[in-house]
């Protein structure tokens, strides 16, 4: 007992001495870093007597950005890469035959499968010749504007795993959303509206919801805003029943005048000035929210231009024109759901296909042309980054004994970008014959997202949030290059 009794002393002593040596020491580190602004961003109006700064307030990039905005066109559910944009000539009169073929989706590993040649014809566009779906005939006419990239990889084939992934850059939920480091980097250049805006499919959300638009360990202030394209533009935001515009701007007032006061007393007040935040942005909100989706002031000509008067296409050309609406008032970052809710309410075709692609193709295909001629016209399209795609592709075999269904494929996909500074007319990398997977130049999600950043002014190696201990970063500790060949 006594040796017992010697030994947890010995052994708490050496510990005490390690602690402390360590705390001791850790005190003048961190002064060093606090000196070198390690801590700024993290320590602001926390002591009590800095000023507090607006976390939404405009901030300079690493260097000269090509883009100042980007609208994200988020084909939830997995679009065929091989019925749209990766043409497979090889693949014709093949259908129905059974091939060695390793694939990974829902229905788990596989090493056989039963060919679902492409169900649409494929056509030349443009100078650059590129070979376009019959699904996307109004985006065809738009390639030499477009870069494509033909072998995008992702680490999961799961939509709830695989959405995390495409929007946050991590499997796992909990880290901020593509959008909300935008937004973190970048600020608004509007204090009247989100920097960061989501606008959902009328039939429902995406799997795992609000975590694919999600600030993180971010403050909320960072998190996407959801927009609706008509009605009441943002829920929630209406102001209670017996308060008047006056009574609103009194209790603002008085927050002030306690934030004040906090600062002069050295009382920390940085949850306050948080606060006051978000009331003055929901306060402004409520005035300018609605002539954002107003869109009586647009002409009949760039109505009919997105498909408006089309009972088909018209409420994803309403979205469009409110991104590029909301691109004019300075929001940083528009993402914008085609496909909500399950099964064939979004581009997951596991049945039949041709009606699946047929849906959701005809309904985007001529508002996203619409929102890329219209861009352009209005010399918009250089400065605003267009990016188009899923959380993954689809198989190039059947998913089930029979039908045209396709399972999930994260091993190679297409995505494609404009404007912002990208080389237009290109095509980048390439799937194999049966495009079940990615061949030349693989590049991963964090590549595509490391560019994104990149055109918006920002080394994707540099943009840090600190938490947890370490600098946090959309593209992760290891170090990752922009696409080069994009740019």
């Amino acid at each position: 007992m006594k040796n017992d009794r010697k030994q947890f002393c010995r052994r708490t002593r050496r510990e005490f001495l390690w602690q402390a040596g360590g705390g001791f020491t850790a005190l003048p580190l961190a002064s060093m870093l606090a000196e070198d602004g390690f801590l700024a961003r993290q320590t602001h109006a926390a002591d009590g007597k800095s000023t507090y700064q607006n976390p939404l307030a405009p901030k300079p990039p690493h260097f000269a950005p090509k883009a100042k905005s980007v609208i994200f066109l988020f084909m939830y559910g997995g679009p065929s890469h091989i019925d749209t944009f990766d043409y497979k000539a090889s693949m014709y009169g093949m259908d129905g035959k059974t091939v060695d073929v390793k694939t990974f989706g829902r229905g788990g590993h596989k090493n056989q499968g039963r060919i679902v040649e492409p169900k649409w014809k494929f056509r030349q566009y443009g100078e650059s010749g590129k070979w376009i779906s019959d699904l996307f005939p109004n985006i065809g006419s738009c390639v030499d504007d477009i870069a494509f990239v033909h072998s995008m990889t992702a680490d999961s084939p799961i939509h709830g795993s695989a959405m995390l992934m495409m929007n946050s850059g991590k499997v796992l939920s909990g880290s901020p959303a593509l959008g909300s480091w935008v937004n973190y980097g970048l600020g608004t250049e509007n204090e009247n509206l989100p920097g960061f805006v989501v606008m959902l499919d009328g039939k429902g959300g995406p799997i795992s919801g609000a975590k694919n638009w999600s600030s993180g360990y971010m403050p909320a202030s960072y998190q996407g805003v959801v927009m609706r394209s008509a009605g009441t533009p943002i829920l929630d935001l209406k102001v209670p029943e017996g308060m008047s515009d006056s009574t609103q701007r009194k209790m603002l007032d008085r927050l002030l005048a306690k934030n004040q006061q906090h600062q002069a007393s050295r009382i920390d007040n940085s949850d306050l000035a948080a606060r006051i935040a978000s009331y003055e942005l929901a306060y402004k909100m409520q005035q300018h929210a609605p002539d954002a989706v107003d869109l009586s002031k647009e002409t009949e000509s760039t109505k009919k231009l997105y498909g408006l008067d089309r009972p088909k296409t018209s409420d994803f050309a309403r979205k469009c024109i409110l991104a590029r609406r909301l691109v004019e008032r300075g929001v940083r970052f528009i993402q914008i759901y085609s496909g909500g809710a399950h099964n064939d309410d979004n581009w997951d075709a596991h049945g039949d296909l041709e009606k699946n692609h047929n849906h959701h193709a005809g309904s985007t295909d001529q508002p996203i042309a619409g929102l890329l001629k219209d861009l352009k016209q209005r010399n918009l399209l250089d400065e605003t980054l267009v990016v188009w795609g899923g959380e993954f592709g689809r198989q190039p075999t059947a998913e089930y004994a029979k039908g045209t269904g396709r399972d999930h494929n994260s091993y190679g996909f297409t995505m494609w970008l404009a404007g912002g500074g990208i080389k237009a007319g290109t095509s980048l990398g390439q799937t194999d014959e049966l495009g079940s997977s990615a061949v030349e130049k693989p590049y991963h999600v964090k590549h595509l997202h490391a560019t994104i950043l990149n055109q918006l002014g920002f080394d994707p190696n540099h943009l840090s949030y600190f938490y947890g201990g370490l600098d946090q970063k959309l593209v992760g500790v290891e170090h990752v290059n922009p696409i080069a060949e994009l740019i």
